[in-house]
C-alpha cells in the first residue's frame, strides 16, 4: 500500500496497541530509514543517525530495559541517535535534525502499510533507558540515542485524537486575526 503525502500526513496517528508478529522487510526498513535521511539538516550538519533492529534477540534485550514496556509486540524497531554538532554561530540543530527525520519516518512507516509511534521523553527521562539502549546496540559515546520507533502492522485501527479546530491554531496575517481565507 503506498498512499500520497498529504493522505499520509492527515491519516498518521500513533500507534500504542499490539502488533501482528509478521516481519517487516528489510527492505522496508532501508525505504523507512532512507526517508529519515532525506529530512533537512540544520546547516547541512547531518546529525541523525538511525539502527534498525529486527533481530528478536536484540529486540528482547532491549526490551528488558524499557520500563514501562512500549511497543514490545513490534517486530522491528528503529532507534534515532543524534549527535550535538555546533551548526551556526555555535548553535545546534539537533533536536530540529532528529525531529524532522522521525516525522518522515513516520510518514513513511504508514505509506508503507504500518504502524508506529514517536518515544522519547520515555527513554531519555532521568532513568536513561536510551543510554541504556545505545550500551546494547554499541552506540559510541558521543552519540545520545533519542527516540525509538516500533515498525510492524498493527492488531488494531489506531484512534484518531481529537485535535482542536484550525481557528483555535493557525491564522492568517496575524495572531488571533480570524480573517482567514473562506471567511469573509
Amino acid at each position: 500500500m503506498k498512499m500520497d503525502v498529504m493522505e499520509a500526513i492527515f491519516a498518521r496517528h500513533s500507534y500504542r496497541g499490539k502488533y501482528l508478529s509478521d516481519p517487516v522487510p528489510e527492505d522496508d526498513l532501508r525505504t523507512i530509514m532512507q526517508a529519515g535521511l532525506a529530512a533537512p539538516s540544520g546547516c547541512n550538519k547531518q546529525t541523525t543517525s538511525l539502527i534498525a533492529v529486527n533481530d528478536p534477540a536484540v529486540l528482547r534485550r532491549l526490551h528488558e530495559v524499557i520500563d514501562p514496556p512500549v511497543g514490545e509486540t513490534a517486530p522491528a524497531v528503529i532507534c534515532v541517535l543524534t549527535r550535538r554538532v555546533p551548526a551556526y554561530r555555535d548553535r545546534c540543530f539537533a533536536v530540529q535534525d532528529y525531529a524532522a527525520a522521525i516525522e518522515n519516518m513516520l510518514l513513511a512507516i504508514l505509506a508503507l502499510g504500518y504502524q508506529s509511534c514517536w518515544y522519547e521523553g520515555h527513554i531519555t527521562d532521568e532513568d536513561r533507558i536510551g543510554a541504556r539502549m545505545a550500551e546494547i546496540l554499541g552506540v559510541p559515546a558521543d552519540y545520545e540515542l533519542v527516540c525509538f520507533l516500533p515498525v510492524g502492522k498493527a492488531v488494531s485501527a489506531p484512534s484518531a485524537p481529537q485535535k482542536k479546530a484550525f481557528d483555535e491554531r493557525a491564522w492568517f496575517n496575524s495572531f488571533g486575526l480570524q480573517e482567514a481565507a473562506g471567511r469573509k
